[in-house]
């Protein structure tokens, strides 16, 4: 059987005065960044894995041609992938720079 859904409750006094201080938000900024560094530094591996593939092929040094197809796929993916998170970022941004207060 599954859980019932309890009711969320409201966040406490403390919780809030927290929140209001000034740098309260410096470790969020500084988890996204690292995470979104961490994806940049994914992507670029993934597109110098593919780019190693593609020399070992040409050069004649070894490698399969599906090998080298699936990691320049991977890549093009990966980099695809990237700029749509990005995207989403950037309108969420845009989003919440346009609203009214």
């Amino acid at each position: 059987m599954s859980a019932p859904i309890l009711p969320v409750s409201s966040p406490s006094g403390a919780d809030i005065s927290a929140l209001l201080k000034p740098g309260a938000g410096i470790s969020a900024a500084n988890a996204f960044s690292s995470v979104l560094s961490d994806a940049m530094n994914t992507v670029q591996s993934t597109q110098r894995n593919s780019e190693q593939a593609i020399n070992q092929f040409l050069s004649g040094e070894g490698g399969e041609l599906h090998d080298v197809a699936l990691a320049a796929q991977k890549a093009e993916l990966a980099f695809d992938m990237f700029v749509q998170v990005r995207n989403k970022v950037v309108q969420a941004y845009q989003q919440v720079m346009q609203m009214q207060l």
